[in-house]
């Protein structure tokens, strides 16, 4: 019985010794430490899911052939205040190594999607002005190291004629990477069609300069593009902490939005789309991108207008290529699989010719004339400061429309954008009712529910109040009443005018028949008016409407 037993053993243990070792040695599968992609030599062409991969990528031997990481970091231009030069920790950037590890974030039904083993190759372009050369390197080591070497053609580098030239030059010493450089600031989007024109590959991937670009983060871009080309993709931005540099995943249930401003703004998605999705891996389509990370079919790209090379350094293209995307027969979309972190930071650590404010009006009124037809006195309302700026001849956009024959801006709103309250011209004010960070709101009450403060979000909806030609409080079909001193709801009904009558002078939100004040003080009352007292101060966030 013994001798049985010690029979069995010895089997159990060489059995287990044979399937460890078939695994751990096994020459069909092997993980690349330069790009971290799962190939299958027994079958060339296969298509293959990345669900082996560890929840953590680690990069031990990064492509640079011999590139000087430390000298190149250490002449990098500083100063005492680690954040005046680029508006981030750059100290706590420069300890970071080039091919630092940084978590997997896709949610777990992304390890078993499959790609496409003939995708098609992207030129990554890379454009810069006085950009930290660690978070510089990191971009690009990022993009070299994390994605299969016979997809990346090349790395273009825009210097954006920078202070010093050997930001860029230096690294022209890594495999793949070219660099140009303007000889006069240029901003953002000239320097991008400068590197899209330059580019030789059929796919372009657009990326900031302090990006990092995480495990299988190209493949899922690339197959939608390969599936459809006139599709413009962008993968879900990671959050690297300006502070600490710490890598944070971000959720991947958010698509781009704007307000009347043309604010860029995130917005959670509507049960409506919601209930569009099967999977967690399902592309999500998106009324706007960012702007700053995307991938587009390099002749699509130049058929559809590049970009408006009229605006100027930075702000505002988003939104034009976003609407003409959409508007002339393309869409755009969010892909969870795909995941690249970048720095958020709350300044521009560079300078406009013409001031932030100002150039940024600029760019955003000419795609207001162009692309928002009669929509654009929304914008005009939210931004009296528009009203007159120059901005520039805009014929020659007008005629790429009428070539492309691309829809309506209304269109727009009630296919792509249906979630953005659309006032009503007849309003006199509209937008948030706020004082300070707080804002009325209907706490989602319908018909007789209360009216209270929250904090102000700028997503509407509960928020989205008007002050109409007929002195009333509106949101959507509902109107706001005093009920002792208390606020609530009703329907907005033409045989009660009085009742529903409110004034809105000198910052006092004033009920007409009672002539007493909205009063924010100890929750949301309706008290005596007092002149001086800054908790019956409101205003609305947009002003009158004007044609």
């Amino acid at each position: 019985m013994r001798r049985i037993r010690f029979r069995v053993i010895v089997v159990c243990f060489l059995a287990l010794w044979l399937f460890l070792t078939a695994t751990f040695l096994s020459p069909f599968f092997i993980l690349s430490s330069q790009d971290q992609t799962v190939y299958d030599h027994r079958s060339p062409g296969r298509k293959l899911s990345d669900e082996s991969l560890s929840e953590t990528l680690a990069i031990s031997s990064p492509n640079l052939q011999g590139f000087n990481e430390t000298e190149y970091v250490l002449g990098s231009k500083k100063n005492e205040d680690s954040y005046k030069l680029n508006a981030f920790n750059q100290a706590e950037s420069d300890k970071l190594e080039g091919d630092r590890s940084i978590p997997d974030s896709r949610n777990f039904q992304c390890r078993y999607q499959s790609y496409d083993d003939d995708l098609p190759s992207t030129s990554v372009i890379i454009c810069f002005h006085n950009e930290a050369r660690s978070t510089l390197l990191r971009t690009v080591v990022s993009v070299l190291n994390r994605s299969p070497p016979e997809l990346i053609e090349e790395i273009i580098l825009v210097d954006d004629f920078s202070d010093d030239p050997q930001d860029g030059l230096l690294l022209t010493t890594i495999p793949k990477v070219k660099v140009m450089r303007n000889d006069r600031r240029e901003g953002l989007v000239r320097s991008r069609v400068k590197g899209a024109d330059a580019a030789t590959a059929p796919v372009l991937t657009f990326l900031d300069s302090h990006c990092e670009s995480n495990v299988v983060w190209l493949q899922p871009l690339l197959q939608r593009v390969k599936e459809d080309r006139t599709v413009i993709v962008s993968p879900v931005i990671d959050v690297i902490n300006m502070d600490t540099f710490q890598y944070v995943g971000a959720s991947s249930e958010l698509v781009g939005g704007f307000d009347w401003s043309l604010h860029f703004k995130w917005d959670g998605l509507s049960p409506e789309r919601k209930s569009r999705r099967e999977s967690a891996a399902d592309p999500i389509p998106t009324p706007m991108i960012a702007g700053g990370l995307f991938v587009v079919d390099k002749i699509r790209f130049e058929e559809t207008g590049k970009y408006d090379i009229e605006m100027d350094i930075w702000g505002g293209e988003n939104f034009e290529i976003s609407f003409r995307t959409w508007m002339c027969g393309g869409s755009m979309e969010i892909i969870p699989c795909s995941r690249v972190g970048h720095v958020f930071r709350k300044r521009h650590p560079y300078s406009f010719p013409q001031g932030n404010g100002m150039t940024y009006i600029k760019n955003t009124a000419r795609t207001a004339e162009v692309w928002m037809d009669e929509y654009k006195k929304f914008f005009y309302a939210a931004r009296p400061s528009a009203k007159n700026r120059d901005y520039g001849d805009t014929s020659s956009r007008v005629n790429l429309r009428n070539t492309l024959q691309c829809k309506s801006f209304k269109w727009y709103l009630e296919n792509v954008y249906p979630e953005l309250n659309v006032p009503d011209p007849a309003d006199v004010e509209f937008g948030e009712l706020k004082q300070g960070t707080v804002c009325i709101d209907t706490l989602g009450n319908g018909n007789g529910g209360a009216v209270g403060l929250y904090q102000c979000h700028g997503l509407g909806g509960h928020q989205a109040w008007s002050l109409t030609k007929d002195k009333r409080i509106k949101n959507d079909k509902l109107c706001v009443v005093p009920a002792g001193e208390r606020l609530v709801l009703e329907a907005c009904s033409p045989n009660s005018p009085q009742q529903q009558a409110w004034e809105h002078s000198s910052g006092k939100l004033r009920h007409a028949p009672s002539g007493l004040c909205v009063d924010a003080e100890d929750g949301l009352k309706l008290l005596p008016c007092q002149p001086a007292k800054s908790a019956q101060s409101w205003h609305f966030t947009l002003t009158a409407l004007r044609k």
